[in-house]
């Protein structure tokens, strides 16, 4: 295969929206939450491929709507090429509701009535397009309707005209045959001999065959897995793949053996099942990985079990999937690692290798304060209702300044919903790096200011980073040390479960010792204690002491998003100081600062001595020239 071409594969076929029932064990009837992911078995592979390194792309349709674009960004996210997943503006976005009652029941109901996945045509791709491809890989759905299955005729004539392998995991669904009542999406297996005619009418276009023991049975017309496969061998050269579950997979390249254990058997991988929706896509991106960089059989195998095994063990589909570089941790250390569902370094791995934008640079605006707005208003002598509005002028001036110095993906907030929820609202979705505080405002043992972390995060949007605040000394009392280390255990491990990134901001008390040297021994404790946040916010520190923290954090957690510096209301000139002393470290990305930018302004605002347009100006000012002393430090 050339490996030189544009593309590694072409995925085409089912692509949907999966709606994941949450609470586990329990009847579809009975679910009240559901999760959103990526899903349909061609969608699931275009995504695992992609973050398993290769180059792929999707070729399909998808609605002119939310569900559509959500797809769309998915798939962009990871690297997957879309210029040919088709916007239908006649038709919607296919779904997928589906719970997980026990290891064996998974209720699923496809909602695929005249979706936009199977109005694929022929003449939505060009033979260049499939040309551009080392492989074409398609899934046994679109050869269930005419004009799918004529648009799949189409791609794999112009795949065997220009050297493109092909492929296809037979993905048999008898609901999406027309075998069962519509709402029977759990079924496997159903003996058709239309269905079998029809597969085995195509199976002579494909070099690789992929399915499960059943699914070779539909395509074998046998439900004796050797006979089947025996009978698919009389149609095709291919080479076949047969999954079997728990026990791994077997290849067969020739003449099928009387036995399955008789192919180029890999064994599987043990693990706790919770659902096994996916694995199957799972397994396919994997062993795509190994055919098409040519790493042999038992390599691909064990890339396929690996995927499938860790898919197996976690909700949702797409976003279950391994990343290249959790695959490869794992393989490395399979022989120690029993219990690859239970690893604290794989887990670790897929939670930050899968992560969505970059942050390379941060000029973050912070008024996330609500202690210090409720003093000013005190102050001034005016009620703290005035906050709300407050806030959104500041974020005003902050939307002008990201504009005006060209802050595109580097722009940031730390806002509270407390006083902020309107402002919160607002910068969803417009791409900013968005933190949001939860601990009780000064509190020392650490609080949170809204009860438990897992009630708080169920309602957060996934693009809101954890901001957690803790006035942390290393030389606390011991059962302090304990109680607020045991709630910033607590807030991570609920960040791990939802998703949330988490930025760690430590402050030493201002009534004990404050040095560079136990900020560093604050940050080693909480590596030790298994705490790895995205993100640390810490104030200004002396440069050869940076050299230390960046080193600190490159061995304990690599993949540490970075440091942000705080301001504490310290004068723009000493700020300054703290930046050029970070000039050159690569960990801290930016800054977060507040009080020096809107303290004095809103103050003054808040006493009726500048007007609204006055109090953005100001702040402007002030963050304008505390960016270009950033952009400056030296």
């Amino acid at each position: 295969m050339d490996k030189q071409k544009k593309l590694d594969v072409i995925c085409m076929g089912r692509i949907a929206v999966d709606l994941y029932g949450q609470q586990i064990g329990s009847r579809l009837e009975d679910m009240s939450s559901f999760a959103k992911y990526l899903g349909g078995s061609s969608g699931n592979v275009a995504y695992g491929t992609a973050i398993q390194g290769l180059k792929s792309s999707m070729l399909a349709r998808v609605g002119d709507e939310h569900m559509g674009r959500f797809i769309r960004e998915e798939l962009q996210r990871v690297g997957c090429d879309t210029s040919h997943l088709i916007t239908d503006k006649d038709r919607l976005t296919a779904l997928v509701i589906l719970g997980i009652k026990d290891q064996d029941t998974f209720p699923l109901i496809f909602y695929r009535d005249n979706c936009a996945d199977m109005a694929i045509t022929s003449t939505d791709f060009s033979e260049e397009y499939i040309a551009s491809a080392r492989c074409l890989a398609i899934t046994g759905t679109h050869l269930s309707h005419p004009k799918t299955r004529a648009a799949v005729l189409t791609a794999l004539e112009y795949a065997k005209r220009n050297g493109v392998k092909t492929a296809i995991d037979i993905d048999y669904r008898p609901v999406l045959w027309g075998l069962t009542s519509l709402g029977d999406g759990e079924k496997r297996f159903i003996e058709s001999n239309k269905v079998t005619k029809e597969l085995q009418e195509v199976l002579s276009l494909f070099d690789l065959i992929v399915g499960t023991e059943e699914e070779f049975h539909i395509a074998g017309g046998s439900t004796d897995t050797i006979q089947a496969l025996k009978n698919i061998r009389k149609l095709t050269n291919a080479e076949l793949v047969c999954k079997r579950g728990a026990f791994g997979c077997s290849v067969f390249t020739g003449a099928i053996p009387e036995t399955l254990d008789e192919g180029i058997t890999v064994k599987g991988v043990r693990v706790d099942v919770l659902n096994v929706l996916g694995a199957g896509d799972a397994f396919m991106s994997g062993l795509l990985r190994g055919y098409l960089n040519g790493e042999g059989w038992e390599k691909a195998a064990a890339y396929a079990n690996a995927c499938g095994a860790l898919v197996v063990s976690r909700h949702g589909c797409a976003p279950a999937m391994p990343s290249k570089i959790e695959l490869d941790n794992y393989l490395e250390r399979a022989a120690a690692v029993p219990r690859p569902d239970l690893d604290p370094m794989l887990n670790h791995l897929h939670r930050v290798t899968t992560r969505g934008t970059q942050w390379e640079e941060l000029c973050v605006m912070a008024f996330d304060h609500r202690i210090q707005f409720v003093d000013m208003a005190r102050t001034a002598g005016v009620d703290v209702s005035c906050i709300p509005y407050l806030k959104k002028l500041i974020f005003l001036a902050s939307r002008e300044v990201a504009e005006e110095a060209g802050l595109q993906g580097k722009a940031g907030l730390l806002c509270d919903s407390t006083f902020g929820q309107d402002v919160l609202n607002d910068v969803t979705g417009r791409g900013w790096w968005i933190g949001r505080p939860i601990e009780l405002p000064a509190s020392r043992p650490l609080c949170l200011e809204h009860g438990n972390i897992g009630s708080q995060l169920v309602s957060w949007p996934k693009e809101h980073i954890v901001k957690c605040l803790v006035f942390f000394h290393p030389e606390d009392n011991h059962p302090l040390r304990l109680e607020q280390e045991k709630t910033v255990q607590e807030v991570y491990s609920a960040c791990c479960q939802s998703g949330h990134e988490l930025l760690l901001e430590v402050i030493l008390p201002a009534d004990m010792e404050r040095n560079d040297e136990l900020y560093l021994r604050a940050i080693k404790r909480f590596y030790n204690l298994g705490i790895k946040p995205d993100w640390w916010k810490l104030p200004p520190l002396q440069s050869e002491n940076w050299d230390e923290v960046q080193l600190l954090i490159q061995k304990r957690d690599p993949y540490c998003r970075g440091v942000v510096l705080l301001g504490l209301d310290a004068p723009q000139a000493e700020l300054q100081a703290g930046f050029n002393a970070a000039a050159g470290k690569s960990i801290v990305k930016g800054f977060a600062v507040g009080r020096t930018l809107f303290g004095k302004p809103s103050l003054a605002w808040m006493k009726g001595e500048l007007d609204d347009d006055a109090l953005v100006q100001t702040i402007k000012a002030n963050y304008h020239n505390l960016i270009a002393l950033w952009r400056q430090r030296k």
